[in-house]
Parts: structure tokens; sequence; C-alpha cells
């Protein structure tokens, strides 16, 4: 009896940890899917729930941040956003996000040491960069301009 219960005990623990892993990217997957299909609220429920699980998962605080943008809730699209990037620097997408952010909050300093971080990270989304950094030199001249003035 012992001699079984000693090869049925790590064969049960062996079967749960991979139903586990599993389940893990079946959140992400799902919530993915419903993200794509425009099913924010379940998308957002299926990312918290894959949190739960793997807190330490980039891709879903990114896919978050996303839904709050579509929401418009600035607040949690930056603190997500934030989050991700405290688990992946080089997180390309996260970066340009926070940088269109920081645009709309006029905060050229913070697009600007962005920027540069993102210069040395991207590989898909340069150009984006360029177009801010266009829309920056529009914006400066007329700020240095104002400040002459006064």
């Amino acid at each position: 009896m012992n001699k079984i219960l000693k090869i049925i005990t790590p064969l049960l623990v062996l079967v749960l940890s991979v139903n586990t892993v599993a389940s893990k990217e079946n959140f992400f997957d799902e919530a993915l899917k419903m993200y794509q299909d425009k099913k924010y609220d379940d998308a957002r429920f299926m990312l918290e729930r894959n949190i739960v699980f793997n807190p330490k998962d980039a891709k879903s605080y990114l896919y978050l941040a996303k839904i709050y943008n579509h929401e418009e809730d600035q607040r949690k699209e930056e603190y997500n956003l934030d989050t991700a990037l405290l688990l992946e620097p080089n997180n390309e997408e996260a970066i340009l996000m926070l940088m269109k952010i920081a645009l709309k909050k006029s905060n050229y300093s913070k697009v600007k040491d962005l920027s540069q971080t993102f210069i040395k990270v991207c590989e898909k989304l340069c150009d984006e960069n360029d177009e801010i950094q266009k829309s920056l030199e529009n914006i400066e001249p007329q700020n240095e301009s104002w400040s002459k003035s006064r």
C-alpha cells in the first residue's frame, strides 16, 4: 500500500501542477480573444484573474492599460503601464503609451526621458517615436516664444 501511495502522490502533484500552469496561460489567451472581440469588461476580468495566478505577467498589465485607455481612465491606464514597465523595462509598447499620456499632460520632460529609453529598446514601433518627436518640435518653439514675450 505504501508503494502505491509513493507512486501515486508524485504523479498527482505533477498532474495538478501542469493543470495550474495550463490554466494560467488559458486565462491570458481567453482575455486576449475577448479584448480582440472588444468585450472589454470580460477581458478585464480574465486579465485580473490571470494576474492573481501570475502577478509578474507584464502582458496582462499592458492589456489592462489598453482597456483603461479605451475607457478613458487615464489614472488606471498609467498605473498598469508603470507596473508593466517595472516587470519588463524594455516593453516598447508600454513606453510608447506612457509617452502619449505624458504628451497629453504637457509633461514634455517626461516625454523626452521616455523617448531616450524608447530609442534604445524599440524594434517594431520606432516610427511612432519619430511622430512624437515631430509634435514636440512643433510645440517647443511656441513655448519658448511665449515665455520670452512674458
